[in-house]
């Protein structure tokens, strides 16, 4: 993002990609202590009939965590960077065995960690593993460490990524990128100029997707950010009162 640009504004054709955390909800110190603002879940939901069901929520979080905050099971959305898909097409992913066998040795290297440093918090969520340090961000390097030493004794099933505060391993196949692909190959999706929303790392891939077709990629946080996004916008509250755009745009032409 070379300059600090404010996107156009959203247009009914467009297919919708957002990120949760950072970009709909504000960060929060744990997972579970974020605070969803009155109003979201209608505005989604209004945004999604306004767009024709083109929106999906894609997330680090599971479906079922997600859905515990939105409660918005008729609205399209990718968990666990795309490992589970509502309203696509899911990605092939490795041997289950295999990828099952690896994340047990993530699993008990982070739970040792957790073991001697009782600040962090292991966010397990079946078919991946986060280490979330925000409660003592001075351990972030040694979190990375530990994960990277399971991660590399995984070959190629697995793969490390560092969010803000978090440290993740995941399938290597799985990420936002190829949850959007997934998304863009049917309906109500294709055809249309993909949209994404993101404030993180993990959401990068999801942005080049984007640009790759043209579209519009958006990050969510400081002008100063490093991000492929081409467009900015300030914080979660910016998020909605974009997205309200479209809303208010289709109200004074009804009137």
């Amino acid at each position: 993002m070379s300059e600090d640009l404010l996107p156009p504004p959203p247009q009914a054709d467009w297919a919708y990609f957002l990120d949760f955390d950072g970009t709909l909800v504000d960060i929060a110190p744990r997972p579970e202590a974020i605070r969803v603002s009155d109003g979201l879940s209608e505005l989604l939901s209004a945004f999604s009939l306004a767009a024709e069901g083109a929106l999906a929520v894609v997330t680090g979080r599971s479906l079922a965590d997600l859905d515990r905050h939105l409660a918005l099971p008729q609205v399209a959305a990718a968990g666990v960077h795309g490992l589970e898909l509502r309203g696509g097409t899911r990605p092939n992913t490795p041997e289950r065995t295999a990828l099952k066998h690896a994340l047990t040795k993530v699993r008990a290297s982070a739970e040792q960690l957790a073991t001697r440093h009782v600040d962090l918090r292991i966010e397990d969520k079946g078919e991946a593993i986060a280490v979330h340090y925000r409660a003592a961000p001075d351990l972030g390097p040694e979190v990375v460490k530990a994960l990277a030493v399971a991660v590399a004794e995984a070959g190629d099933l697995l793969t490390l990524l560092q969010g803000k505060m978090v440290v993740e391993v995941k399938p290597a196949v799985a990420n936002k990128g190829a949850a959007v692909e997934a998304f863009l190959a049917d309906a109500p999706f294709a055809g249309r100029r993909p949209c994404f929303i993101g404030d993180d790392v993990t959401d990068e891939d999801g942005f080049r997707v984007c640009n790759a077709r043209g579209g519009i990629s958006i990050h969510v946080g400081p002008a100063d950010a490093v991000t492929e996004a081409r467009y900015r916008l300030a914080s979660p509250a910016a998020v909605h009162d974009w997205l309200a755009q479209l809303l208010d745009r289709e109200r004074r032409t009804a009137s």
